[in-house]
C-alpha cells in the first residue's frame, strides 16, 4: 500500500498558500477536506504535526480555520515530509529468512543502509525546496497544459 500522507500533506500546504497569497484568510477543514477530496477529521489529524512543528496555525471554533504560520518561501519540503511521515522508513525491510547461503544472513543489514541512503538524497531534494517553489513550479505546469500553450 502507496504512503500518501507527504503528497495530502503538501497539497494542503498549498492549498493555504495560496488563500495566504489571496487574503491571508484562514481555511477551514472542511474546505481542505473538499479541496483534498477527503474527510474534516483527516484534514486535522493531518494539521496536527504541521502545527506543532511551526508550519500552520490554527484556530478553533466556528470561524476557525488554518493558515500558514510562516511565508511559503521559508517553508521546506523536507519540513513537510517529516510532519508527515515522522520517523517512518520509506521502505521496510522483509522479514528474516531462513540463511541458505553466505549472502542472506547480511540482506537486512544491506537493506538498512541503503534505505538510509535513500532517505538522506529524498531529504536532501526536499531541503532545497520551498512551499513557494513548488506552487511556481505547479502554476508553470498549469499553465503549459492549457490549449494553445507553447
Amino acid at each position: 500500500m502507496l504512503d500518501i500522507r507527504f503528497s495530502r500533506a503538501l497539497q494542503a500546504m498549498l492549498y493555504l498558500a495560496v488563500a495566504a497569497e489571496d487574503d491571508g484568510s484562514t481555511v477551514s477543514s472542511g474546505r481542505l477536506a473538499e479541496a483534498l477530496g477527503t474527510n474534516s477529521s483527516l484534514v486535522r489529524r493531518l494539521l496536527v504535526p504541521l502545527g506543532a512543528a511551526g508550519l500552520v496555525e490554527s484556530t478553533k471554533g466556528r470561524s476557525g480555520g488554518a493558515r500558514l504560520a510562516r511565508p511559503a518561501g521559508e517553508i521546506t519540503l523536507a519540513e513537510i515530509h517529516r510532519c508527515a511521515v515522522g520517523e517512518k522508513p520509506i521502505w521496510a525491510c522483509s522479514p528474516e529468512t531462513e540463511h541458505v547461503c553466505p549472502v542472506t544472513p547480511h540482506a537486512a543489514a544491506y537493506f538498512a543502509g541503503l534505505t538510509a541512503d535513500v532517505e538522506q538524497a529524498v531529504q536532501a531534494s526536499l531541503e532545497g525546496r520551498t512551499l513557494a517553489d513548488a506552487l511556481r513550479e505547479m502554476r508553470g505546469l498549469a499553465s503549459a497544459s492549457r490549449p494553445g500553450s507553447p
